[in-house]
């Protein structure tokens, strides 16, 4: 956890007591180790089938202000590829900048 660049929560939208506990994961990575918010990404799981597919779940803030992904690997697999990929590419444009910035404040 330490020196993490980011963070994925997945979690079965189907359980009520999921929403719960990716609350206290949220609280330690990005209160504690002081992540910014674009460094998560959540991910609903949903049962083909199941009444909640596609709805957003009552998430408490600020985690109802973060981006959720719904999905469901019986019916589009691709979906959450495709955010997958932008996700990671998000952060490594991040850690990139950062990178560069630091190197940039050890020639200067």
């Amino acid at each position: 956890m330490k020196d993490s660049h980011g963070v994925v929560i997945f979690f079965n939208a189907d359980i009520p007591s999921h929403l719960k506990k990716i609350e206290t994961w949220y609280s330690y990575f990005f209160q504690q180790e002081f992540l910014q918010n674009t460094q998560c990404l959540l991910i609903a799981h949903h049962k083909t089938g199941s009444r909640s597919d596609k709805e957003n779940p009552a998430l408490a803030p600020p985690l109802n202000k973060r981006k959720l992904v719904h999905s469901n690997l019986e019916d589009d697999p691709e979906e959450i590829r495709m955010e997958f990929i932008k996700y990671l590419r998000s952060i490594i444009n991040s850690v990139s900048e950062s990178r560069d910035r630091e190197e940039i404040s050890i020639i200067t």
